[in-house]
């Protein structure tokens, strides 16, 4: 077994240093922007709702010009409590794994989800790929550091609306 010399000029000279450049990333590259609608019944005044949100995240999102439209997901007449019931949701979430989408825009975590678990969830997974999504009014951005603990206390209270509405409307049939 041969022994390396570990000391003097000669080790010096036998070490190797391999430097791994930086791939080059433009400073000017767009994000991939999407936004995610959602109404839950199919009444006109909620149609009008999901109509208004469409045509304003395109307008919002083509108008920058730091963005380029990834798409827009809508999923109209159903409810947020469940996310594997809403297909436009999971179409959105499949391209966010597919790094389609850099970022998401919602009108509020209510249109998100109503169920909290899911919605941390599905925020922790899309952070892990380096998805933000940006919750317009709440004013909640889950890419800065705050944004996971206000995102769980929306999504709670969401959750607690959506549960008294249904208790409500179960009230009401029965009386």
């Amino acid at each position: 077994m041969s022994r390396q010399n570990t000391e003097g000029s000669l080790a010096l000279q036998e070490r190797r240093v391999i430097v791994i450049e930086a791939a080059e990333r433009s400073e000017t590259q767009k994000l991939r922007v999407a936004a995610y609608c959602r109404v839950s019944s199919d009444s006109s005044d909620q149609l009008n709702s999901f109509m208004a949100q469409t045509h304003y995240y395109t307008d919002l999102i083509t108008q920058n010009p730091n963005w380029i439209m990834a798409d827009i997901y809508a999923d109209e007449g159903i409810s947020g409590t469940s996310a594997g019931r809403r297909p436009e949701f999971q179409r959105l979430l499949a391209d966010c794994r597919r790094g389609r989408v850099n970022r998401i825009l919602v009108k509020s975590i209510s249109r998100f989800a109503r169920n909290t678990k899911e919605c941390l969830e599905t925020i922790r997974s899309l952070k892990a790929i380096g998805v933000g999504v940006w919750f317009e009014e709440q004013n909640i951005d889950t890419s800065q550091v705050s944004g996971e603990l206000l995102t769980a206390v929306f999504a709670a209270i969401a959750q607690k609306e959506s549960e008294s509405i249904s208790e409500n409307q179960r009230w009401s049939y029965q009386h």
